[in-house]
């Protein structure tokens, strides 16, 4: 029986070889996708101090129902609950920060928000409890251990959604305008 010479050592390193080259042909890195140009979704100017605009951001947060867990006078975060499914819960994080543009008439509001998805991880624990007196009689107790763990984390990257942000924003913000002499909203 002829043996070939090429036996089962080199297809095994050929096999190895396109194995490992398969690996080196991946997924681009995340941080390519930053591109750091001048025409963000995550910022907007708009007339008025830093501390001004960071109270219409507030105000844009509690009129849609989030929830502030920090504020001072340029930054502030604030984050709103959503259950769209019985065993699904969904949670947006904001994180907004204010800074004066340098010449006291105008200030950027840098804004970003996180979208964190949670679902239930079910963990059944039994137990049972032996009596010695009734001679070995087990009786089984089981428990259902529910929790809500993280299963997405990401940051929103939608314009859209930072436009209406910025826009509801802008209708909150107060320059040089005295509370008593403003019109009341419907």
């Amino acid at each position: 029986m002829s043996r070939s010479r090429f036996s089962v050592p080199f297809y095994l390193a050929a096999a190895v070889c396109l194995g490992l080259s398969a690996c080196s042909t991946g997924k681009p890195a995340f941080y390519h996708q930053e591109e750091f140009s001048d025409t963000s979704a995550f910022s907007r100017s708009f007339p008025g101090s830093e501390k001004a605009v960071c109270e219409a951001a507030r105000r844009a947060l509690l009129g849609q129902g989030y929830v502030i867990s920090k504020s001072t006078d340029n930054t502030l975060d604030g984050n709103k609950s959503f259950q769209p499914a019985s065993d699904k819960h969904m949670e947006i994080a904001f994180h907004v920060v204010c800074a004066s543009n340098g010449n006291g008439k105008s200030s950027t509001m840098f804004a970003s928000a996180t979208q964190d998805g949670y679902g239930i991880k079910k963990s059944n624990s039994s137990a049972s409890l032996g009596v010695s007196v009734l001679g070995s009689v087990s009786m089984p107790f089981a428990a259902s251990d529910d929790s809500m763990v993280r299963v997405s984390s990401e940051t929103i990257r939608s314009p859209d959604f930072y436009d209406r942000f910025f826009g509801a924003a802008e209708r909150y913000l107060l320059v040089d305008v005295d509370d008593d002499t403003a019109p009341a909203k419907k």
